[in-house]
């Protein structure tokens, strides 16, 4: 069986749906493509949490909370996959380096590491704390 790649994992046609009582709250699992959508627009210059992600997707859905599991998974999957499609065409898509873990920290397990997103914020401009 042919392994699939990144592009292929987010645009697997997952849809989100709601969780009606975990541990008492409404909870939303989202999708990769859904993820994308709220990471595609991060403005140049500027970043998010993690935890401000989910919070936008838990809003767009009324729910109390997003999934902080398969968020973490389908932002991983997001930036794979546009950085499979940069390699691919020459040119920048989703800026996925602009998102931060919920801690406000680098994201290791991004394309390139802590390395390549610090190198991509400093390309914006922004300075970044050790």
């Amino acid at each position: 069986m042919k392994k699939k790649t990144a592009w292929e994992k987010m645009r697997c046609g997952k849809q989100p749906h709601v969780v009606e009582e975990y541990k008492g709250q409404s909870m939303l699992v989202s999708s990769p493509e859904e993820v994308e959508s709220v990471m595609a627009v991060i403005p140049r210059g500027q970043v998010m949490t993690l935890t401000e992600l989910r919070e936008e997707l838990a809003k767009r859905h009324g729910t109390d909370t997003a999934c902080p599991m398969s968020t973490a998974i389908f932002a991983n999957i997001v930036a794979r996959a546009w950085e499979e499609r940069e390699r691919e065409t020459g040119k920048r898509g989703v800026p996925w380096w602009r998102l931060l873990r919920a801690d406000g920290k680098l994201n290791p397990k991004f394309p390139g590491g802590a390395a390549e997103q610090a190198r991509r914020l400093a390309e914006e401009g922004l300075e970044l704390d050790a």
